[in-house]
């Protein structure tokens, strides 16, 4: 086991190179170009001058001639801000209608996006290419914001008649269902005024879909039809079962057939992510609606919790293929399969992911027998692999962006300088980063390779000893909390997140100040919460008392990330799987969160013991839910 020992992280010294770098971030945040012009004149020779230099020229897209934005990008080619800079100059080109430019340069992008290929699409209608057409139609079918590339294509698609209201009305539901509330309002624009809903009543669906399913417009038009839908699908996010009977009300007389199924299946979706039973039987009543992949995923959910094996099968079956390699939704039919006595078909799906150094990799290892390990360790970097990542720029541009706390710009040039490297680059980029002390990047490059890896890497353990005396003080499982700390902050000593959580282990101020009190911490101010033991201190109590007060891993962990409240109303009425349990957790975040975790706890325990738990041990059963339980209600 790779254990580090790593100093407190401080401050880095500031000098006028660090200050001009810093002032000219500053200045490009707050738009003055002048600024950022001036400081770059005295950063020359710096290793972050292609930065200071975007930053110069994106405030003057506009205005700066073609030759100086292609001297840009021809002395800094294959850079993450050349890259970003190029597909900003797409925007201005398409604006001033320099198609060809924009094909010809959208060729050299590294990394393309939506936006950077509806531009492409516009070009190539600009030159009477037909295909663009079906190309851009392909977009207005996307969940997303329509990129302003597409909109001539599409219009050109309108005026032709080959997309029609019937279109628009298919797109904004797609919108609607993806919670892209904005972009589907902009949707309505493509109507013609004679067949969108007026404007107040599409504000009441919005903001009081209740009121509206109460009165609703005498009206039976399309438009009037649609916002009916809305309104109760806007109830169900918040009461599932008001807006249940309100279409099993006189309000069901108003929809064909069709849009009644379309209605029980989005209230469905919404009782299932509010753990209802009555979900099943309205997901019967949606009959064959079509549901994307993220609904199908929330039935095969519900599915889990009643135990009906059928419906998990039936929902990840008509997920798209490429759904259906998911680890998650292969060890779940495996699953359905193994119910029905089909042994044979399930061991072929586990088999598909066992071995995956994950979640659900090593449950279906544990079905199948498999003892989950460590994989080999790949041969160290050699002299010459070390020599030659270090002499690449992006690694260099990393950290000194990482040391001038330019963290988001630092994690993107990372990325953007790894991404087609093979296996060992990547350990000889570990390795490296492990030197420079910033063990969050050594941990996401060992992560990913595909053959040859090195788990010491993977599951760096630095500041062992505040781990170790935390476990003991608390008799929680050192793996557990290096485990969580790894998902928390990546061992980053001056972690933030966006909602003020800081530290190794995430620590709100409230929570962090709770702790301290009751732990009896003299002295404990905000600032001692970017002290390693500390943090590891209050971050571990906090574990232990949720631990103390929900009895389960699974759930403490939860909690940790989405409050105690939360993970006691998401148990059931009935014992739950502990997988089960995991797999339903409402919120996207906690639930990836809780199976990282659980996982890392694992590699963690093999590396520092050399045996661990079985995975499906540690899961285990949730207790059931009960009038009787009684909890710590003081913990935040």
């Amino acid at each position: 086991m790779m254990s580090m020992s790593i100093a407190q992280a401080k401050a880095p010294a500031v000098n006028a190179s660090d200050e001009a770098v810093l002032g000219a971030h500053e200045a490009f945040r707050k738009n003055d170009a002048a600024r950022v012009a001036r400081y770059a004149a005295t950063l020359r020779g710096h290793v972050l001058e292609p930065y200071v230099d975007f930053w110069k020229l994106k405030l003057r897209m506009d205005e700066a001639p073609p030759a100086e934005i292609r001297a840009y990008l021809s002395r800094w080619p294959d850079t993450y801000p050349a890259d970003r800079l190029r597909a900003e100059w797409l925007k201005v080109l398409a604006q001033r209608g320099d198609w060809a430019t924009v094909e010809s340069e959208a060729a050299n992008l590294q990394v393309e996006d939506a936006d950077s290929r509806c531009w492409v699409i516009g070009a190539r209608w600009a030159r009477a290419d037909a295909a663009a057409l079906e190309a851009a139609r392909a977009y207005f079918f996307e969940p997303r914001e329509l990129p302003e590339g597409c909109v001539t294509p599409i219009q050109v698609l309108f005026d032709s008649g080959k997309l029609s209201s019937r279109h628009v009305w298919e797109r904004f539901r797609l919108l609607m269902d993806a919670g892209q509330t904005n972009a589907a309002r902009r949707a309505l624009g493509w109507l013609p005024p004679p067949e969108a809903p007026a404007p107040a009543t599409l504000h009441t669906a919005l903001t009081a879909p209740a009121r509206l399913l109460a009165h609703p417009p005498e009206a039976k038009q399309r438009a009037s039809q649609e916002m009916l839908l809305l309104a109760l699908t806007r109830v169900a996010a918040k009461e599932p079962q008001d807006a249940a009977n309100s279409l099993q009300g006189r309000l069901a007389e108003r929809f064909s057939a069709a849009d009644r199924a379309y209605a029980w299946s989005r209230i469905a979706v919404e009782g299932a992510r509010k753990h209802l039973p009555a979900s099943i039987t309205w997901f019967e009543r949606g009959g064959e609606t079509v549901l994307n992949e993220e609904q199908l995923a929330w039935k095969v959910r519900a599915a889990l919790r009643a135990g009906n094996w059928l419906m998990v099968m039936s929902a990840i079956d008509a997920m798209p293929v490429s759904a259906h390699n998911e680890a998650a939704w292969s060890y779940w039919y495996a699953r359905g399969l193994a119910a029905q006595g089909k042994m044979d078909g399930a061991r072929a799906y586990w088999l598909r992911i066992a071995g995956r150094p994950e979640f659900y990799g090593i449950l279906a290892s544990e079905e199948l027998g498999q003892r989950v390990g460590v994989p080999a360790y790949a041969a160290p970097p050699t002299a010459e692999e070390l020599s030659r990542m270090r002499a690449v720029p992006g690694l260099a541009r990393t950290f000194e962006l990482l040391r001038l706390n330019l963290r988001l710009e630092g994690v993107r040039e990372w990325a953007h300088t790894l991404r087609n490297r093979d296996d060992r680059d990547l350990l000889a980029a570990a390795q490296i980063a492990v030197e420079a002390q910033h063990v969050d990047r050594a941990i996401s490059a060992a992560d990913r390779t595909q053959q040859q890896h090195d788990f010491r890497m993977r599951y760096l353990a630095p500041f062992r000893d505040q781990f170790q005396q935390q476990a003991s003080a608390t008799g929680l499982e050192e793996a557990w909390l290096l485990g969580l700390t790894r998902q928390e902050s990546r061992f980053i000593t001056t972690a933030r997140s966006s909602v003020g959580a800081q530290g190794l282990m995430q620590l709100m101020p409230t929570t962090a100040t709770w702790i301290a009190r009751k732990s009896g911490y003299t002295h404990f101010s905000m600032a001692k919460l970017h002290e390693v033991p500390t943090n590891v201190a209050l971050g571990s109590r906090y574990l232990k008392l949720l631990q103390e007060d929900l009895k389960h891993p699974v759930l403490a962990s939860a909690a940790y990330n989405a409050g105690p409240g939360r993970a006691r109303r998401w148990r059931d009425a009935k014992p739950l799987e502990g997988a089960i349990y995991a797999e339903n957790i409402p919120f996207t975040e906690t639930r990836d969160y809780v199976k990282k975790i659980m996982s890392n706890t694992i590699y963690y325990a093999l590396l520092l013991e050399g045996r661990s738990m079985p995975l499906k041990q540690r899961l285990n059963t949730i207790a059931a839910r009960a009038a009787t339980d009684k909890f710590n209600e003081e913990l935040p």
